[in-house]
Order: structure tokens, then C-alpha cells, then sequence
């Protein structure tokens, strides 16, 4: 059990980083290059933001997950849900907007 939650806190900081290079230090390189190849360059600074904080929530539900289980809470599984839900929602919109589709 403790194994788990530690890679689940792990998983979930992890989550959190890269999400905060992308949204404060704007590296979009942490992403494959078919992600914002059709990014334009003043557009950079808010599609990496968006994606950073899509990435923040979804590492941000992790990590909660992580404490719930160490709680021995049978409702983990709604903040990983939701904060994976959110994140989606949030660089799907990021990637439609900024780079013209979700696929590329």
C-alpha cells in the first residue's frame, strides 16, 4: 500500500513539474514537436501556459489521490478523475485553439 502511494506522489509531482516548466518557463520542447508546430511564435507564452496548467491539474489529482489512498478513503478515485477530466479539458482547448487541431 505506502508503495503505492509513493509512486502515485511520485507520478503526480512529477505531473506537476514538467507542468510548471511549460507554464512558467514556457519549454513547450517538453512536448512532441506535432503538438505546437502550428503554434504561432506570439502565441507561444499562452498555449504553454495552458498546456502547463492541463498538466498541473492532472499531477495536482494524482498526487491527492496518493493522500486519499493513504487515508484509506474508498473515494480516491474522484480527484484522480476529476483533475485528469479538468486537465484534458484543458489542453484539448489549448491545442485546438493555438495549434488549429487536437490531432496535429
Amino acid at each position: 500500500m505506502i508503495i503505492g502511494v509513493i509512486i502515485e506522489a511520485a507520478v503526480g509531482l512529477a505531473l506537476i513539474v514538467l507542468g510548471l516548466l511549460l507554464a512558467c518557463r514556457q519549454r513547450v520542447s517538453i512536448l512532441h514537436d506535432y503538438h505546437y508546430k502550428n503554434v504561432k511564435k506570439k502565441d507561444i507564452p499562452a498555449y504553454a501556459r495552458r498546456m502547463g496548467c492541463g498538466l498541473i491539474l492532472i499531477g495536482a489529482g494524482v498526487v491527492v489521490t496518493g493522500i486519499l489512498n493513504l487515508l484509506y478513503s474508498p473515494y480516491w478515485w474522484i480527484p484522480l478523475v476529476l483533475g485528469f477530466v479538468a486537465g484534458v479539458v484543458v489542453m484539448v482547448a489549448a491545442q485546438k485553439k493555438y495549434n488549429g487541431s487536437v490531432m496535429g
